[in-house]
């Protein structure tokens, strides 16, 4: 497989550091909302990853934190007068549905900053004692840029780009524009812990450090996030894990791109500001999933519900192929087997597709022509048919889909009236028949008629 590096600036090839063992670690929400379609993006595009790498056989360890305590959290707690804790619990919960909506697997490990502070201020005072943080007059733990001489290597900027335009924020004791927070003073009203530099609470790069170093070790294979955390967030885990740890801290750094609402960046002040949660309300969690992996992780993906409206209809052309599939299975009375052949074509298609860079577009590609195939077969084996749906499910099941029918029964009144319309039209009793169609659709299903014999689904 290969995936491009931020970190390079290439398309690499990817071979994980410890054999067939994967290390991943992915930046989570701040939970003092409920999760927009640009975090919906991003945890639809890693988690594909995730479900890819172990149906190559890799032993995945995946980890996504939840930023627990910050200013936008202390700000709605205020807002709300409640605690920054009680916030935080709230807004976990309400990821959780939405991550389950988007058939998102569970991290093994979802750690909170909240629950790291030894493991937080272990860097803090280790960064210190080697001479790249100081203590301001105040209690303010800052990184010293200056002293990590590979900073901006991420985001490919020298320290003098990056510092034209920077500014010391009003009551900022930093020695350096660049410089920034890994522990911050306590301020009145404040959830705070005890530190050597007194009570405080930790700066926000900080957490991911101390999550990554205690779940993963020093060194993580993939660090993914949306590309707006390349800098500082990601540049900024980066100097002060390897200033700690005297090692590489992330191998392979895969961000993916921008929503655009409309055409336009999405922003609460432009009015297109919209949750997963409203989206899944009006269109579904499949479709907001399909939006997600529709185009290339890496490209910016506009969002507008003309588009919207093209995921369910593309979604509903595969449910329909996968149940129409089912039926010829159970009804398979042919003894071809080209359409075996066929699967297993389009499933090393979608394997070189997702090998280069997680192409899930041109994946996708690969199982629409799959569905293309097992519509247009005739005459095949029932081994046939069933190895079809087995890839068919497999593919499906690695994009986030889950396309078998969940198995209801259709009603006795239904299939006798279904069996009597067949009797009726054998007879040639048109009219009869006709009339028990239109009885059968009054009740809620709908009657095909097909070489196999009749087809009932639910409408």
């Amino acid at each position: 497989m290969r995936i491009y590096n931020t970190l390079t600036r290439n398309v690499d090839e990817f071979v994980p550091l410890e054999g067939n063992k994967v290390k991943i670690y992915a930046c989570g929400p701040t939970v003092y909302n409920f999760i927009h379609i640009g975090n919906g993006r991003a945890a639809c595009v890693f988690d594909t990853l995730r479900k890819y790498l172990i149906y190559r056989g890799y032993d995945v360890t995946f980890v996504q934190n939840f930023t627990d305590v910050d200013d936008k959290m202390i700000k709605k707690a205020n807002e709300e007068g409640t605690t920054v804790k009680e916030v935080a619990d709230r807004y976990i919960k309400e990821y959780f549905i939405d991550a389950d909506g988007l058939n998102i697997m569970r991290a093994d490990v979802h750690p909170k900053a909240t629950e790291h502070i030894d493991e937080i201020l272990d860097i803090i005072n280790e960064l210190v004692r080697k001479g790249h943080a100081y203590v301001a007059e105040n209690g303010d733990v800052y990184f010293d840029v200056h002293s990590d001489s590979e900073y901006g290597k991420l985001s490919h900027q020298p320290l003098e780009d990056l510092e034209a335009g920077a500014r010391i924020a009003p009551g900022d004791l930093k020695r350096d524009p660049m410089d920034f927070a890994i522990w911050k003073a306590a301020k009145p009203g404040e959830p705070a812990w005890e530190s050597p530099y007194g009570m405080g609470r930790p700066g926000w790069h900080i957490e991911c450090s101390a999550m990554v170093r205690k779940y993963l070790g020093v060194t993580a294979d993939i660090h993914c996030g949306g590309q707006d955390l390349v800098f500082p967030h990601h540049e900024n885990e980066i100097a002060q894990s390897e200033c700690c740890n005297d090692a590489p801290f992330v191998r392979y750094w895969v961000h993916n791109g921008y929503v655009n609402v409309d055409n336009k960046k999405m922003s609460k002040s432009l009015g297109n500001f919209f949750t997963v949660r409203d989206i899944a309300k009006e269109y579904g969690y499949e479709a907001i999933r399909y939006f997600a992996i529709s185009a290339h992780f890496r490209s910016p993906i506009n969002f507008s519900r003309e588009i919207m409206d093209q995921c369910k209809a593309s979604l509903n052309r595969l449910h329909t192929c996968r149940d129409n599939l089912d039926f010829s299975i159970k009804n398979a009375s042919g003894t071809g087997a080209d359409l075996a052949s066929k699967a297993d074509e389009r499933r090393k298609q979608f394997e070189e597709a997702m090998d280069d860079d997680l192409n899930t577009a041109n994946g996708l590609t690969a199982i629409f022509e799959l569905a293309s195939d097992i519509n247009s077969a005739k005459d095949q084996s029932k081994e046939s048919l069933e190895h079809a749906a087995e890839v068919f499910d497999t593919l499906t099941g690695v994009l986030g889909f889950d396309m078998k029918k969940k198995e209801e029964s259709v009603p006795a009144e239904v299939l006798d009236m279904v069996e009597r319309r067949a009797a009726a039209k054998k007879a040639r009793d048109f009219a009869l028949a006709d009339s028990l169609r239109n009885e059968i659709s009054a009740l809620g299903y709908i009657v095909e008629d097909t070489p196999q014999g009749p087809k009932v689904t639910k409408k």
